[in-house]
């Protein structure tokens, strides 16, 4: 039996106890930085497959190592992110969250619970190959700065430093059994955007003592716009959007302030640097006009998510080896954004997309709603593919 066989024969054998993995994980979602019982939970499985493992770097999460025959030679690295949203789910499901307000909405017991099946086979193959096999199961995905950034501060990449980092993400415009690639950038950077726009609030019968906030903001907002749409059509894809706009007043009354929330988006990290500086400019130019003031926080977010190209046509070739071509697709870029993206700025990285609907069962709910579920039996190519690309990379 070669190894493609051995792993697809190890995957369905594996299919029960991963999808109650992910069932256990999905009832107890905790949200990021909370993750400690779903540590527990994952260190609990480590331990069953006698995986070595520590969770010393953050305080949830853990990192743990398969070390190969001569386990120096090549280290090569896998992510699953471990936390959930703050969603109320909507679902009968006997695995339906059962912590309120707190749901796997993103997918992320998909991704830990593939990895743990992933782990599983690769440990079990350990006496087959050369190198080292580093699990990092990262906490706080959805919320900033992100748990990969923290995690990266703290040495995740050294000790031993993995030459390479894959993951995976749950996709359920993909019906179960395809995948999904993008070489070069893929997903957008992410900032966030918090002004507070000052004028002077009063009666609003009475003009020319106030100076309405709520103009400047309008006009702010107008001029933001505006730049938004005049580089709608340039050739780096950008996203300048605010959502959230408060100004505490009435229909008689002016207030001091408005507040205003919002998020931009790119492909280009130089791009990103001049779109930061363009918008802090036009902000001070609008508010002075109006004889106000705005205080402006750009709050930096995720980077653009790189995959190196040469590590996704690898990957990409090992899956349709895996899974046949007509079951591999190639991807669009996103203006979705990812933590994973501060680790393709450090080493070469792949990230892609796991096929988890089903049209003909009625699963098609998107990620981040509160009806969002999967094919479960996307778990068994979501562990069998990660095991297959990561022994291929140790062939080299």
């Amino acid at each position: 039996m070669n190894t493609i066989e051995h792993i697809k024969k190890r995957s369905s054998e594996l299919k029960a106890d991963i999808i109650a993995i992910r069932q256990h994980i999905h009832a107890h979602p905790e949200l990021s930085m909370a993750e400690v019982e779903t540590t527990r939970f994952i260190c609990s499985q480590l331990d069953s497959y006698n995986i070595p493992y520590n969770t010393n770097l953050l305080k949830t999460g853990v990192i743990a190592l398969i070390k190969g025959n001569k386990p120096n030679k090549k280290v090569i690295a896998l992510r699953a992110d471990i936390d959930a949203l703050p969603i109320t789910e909507n679902s009968k499901k006997n695995y339906c969250s059962q912590n309120t307000g707190v749901m796997h909405a993103c997918g992320h017991d998909v991704h830990t619970a593939s990895l743990l099946g992933a782990a599983k086979i690769i440990s079990e193959l350990k006496n087959s190959f050369e190198g080292t096999v580093k699990l990092i199961f990262q906490p706080s995905e959805e919320k900033l700065p992100g748990g990969a950034l923290l995690m990266i501060k703290k040495g995740v990449l050294k000790n031993p430093a993995p030459e390479s980092i894959v993951a995976q993400h749950v996709y359920n415009t993909l019906e179960e059994g395809q995948v999904g690639f993008h070489a070069g950038e893929y997903m957008a950077s992410c900032d966030e955007i918090y002004m507070t726009v000052k004028g002077k609030g009063g009666h609003a019968a009475i003009p020319a003592e106030v100076n309405n906030p709520l103009i400047t903001a309008s006009k702010i907002l107008t001029a933001l716009n505006d730049y938004a749409v005049k580089n709608k059509n340039n050739a780096i894809p950008m996203i300048l959007s605010f959502g959230k706009i408060i100004g505490n007043g009435a229909t008689n009354v002016v207030p001091d302030e408005v507040y205003i929330e919002g998020t931009f988006r790119t492909m280009s990290e130089p791009f990103r640097k001049e779109a930061h500086q363009t918008i802090t400019r036009i902000v001070a130019q609008q508010a002075k006009a109006c004889g106000g003031k705005c205080d402006l926080i750009i709050e930096k977010g995720y980077p653009v998510l790189y995959n190196n190209p040469k590590l996704t046509e690898f990957a990409k070739t090992a899956a349709e080896e895996y899974l046949g071509k007509k079951n591999v697709v190639k991807l669009d870029k996103r203006m979705t954004s990812e933590d994973f993206a501060y680790y393709s700025h450090k080493i070469p990285a792949c990230f892609y997309r796991l096929g988890t609907g089903n049209k003909s069962k009625g699963i098609t709910s998107a990620v981040h709603t509160s009806t969002f579920d999967i094919d479960e039996n996307a778990l068994v190519t979501g562990m069998g593919l990660m095991a297959w690309i990561t022994l291929k990379q140790l062939e080299g």
